[in-house]
């Protein structure tokens, strides 16, 4: 492995984070949780996991060709991930009381329908997208990267988040008052959105 523990760390912090930011995932988990319990859950959280080991896989993997054409594509990557991290930051902060919105599409019974549903929402969720894509190639070298690099970014990409939404869905009696409260809503998008930002300014020195 060429990766470092302290770049695998940073990384499912940052993982973390993000999971830590509402979004339809929330919303779906806390649904099919209120509606059918911890089983109508878990199937979409092992639907989000598919998308969760699809997107650093795809992202590793084009970035890696770019970057055997293209000379110089890492330290520009690494500055674009750390805008991305202060405008995401940013924008968490500026929309910190506004709530989530509900899709009914995510919230069908059945293990099959929850499965899927999690596939669909992590396969279309803007902030996966943007962060594996555009933000995941800013914490390590893809230009010695080996495969055993790729296997353990994309076990720590399916792991965190897996974790993460498996507690929100038993837990999720309590993270309803969290969600409905807008004072303690708007408290965890500005710590969510300020620790973004400190992630994106530790990239550049990694």
């Amino acid at each position: 492995m060429t990766i470092t523990a302290p770049d695998l760390a940073l990384y499912a912090g940052a993982l973390l984070i993000l999971f830590f930011t509402p979004g339809p995932v929330w919303l779906a988990l806390m649904a099919r949780s209120l509606s059918g319990g911890f089983q109508a859950a878990w199937p979409l959280a092992l639907g989000v996991v598919v998308g969760d080991a699809l997107w650093p896989l795809i992202a590793v993997l084009g970035v890696t060709w770019l970057v055997s054409i293209f000379t110089g594509f890492m330290v520009v990557l690494k500055w674009v991930a750390a805008f991305v991290f202060f405008a995401m930051g940013f924008l968490i902060l500026r929309n910190a009381g506004k709530t989530i919105a509900s899709d009914s599409r995510l919230t069908r019974p059945g293990m099959w329908a929850g499965f899927v549903a999690g596939l669909a929402v992590i396969l279309g969720n803007p902030k996966a997208i943007l962060f594996y894509m555009g933000v995941l190639p800013g914490f390590f070298d893809l230009t010695h990267i080996t495969a055993q690099d790729i296997a353990a970014i994309v076990v720590a990409s399916m792991i965190v988040p897996l974790l993460g939404n498996l507690s929100f869905a038993f837990f999720i009696d309590r993270i309803r008052r969290l969600l409905t409260s807008p004072k303690a809503l708007r408290r965890t998008n500005i710590v969510s959105g300020s620790l973004l930002i400190v992630v994106g300014a530790v990239i550049p020195f990694t």
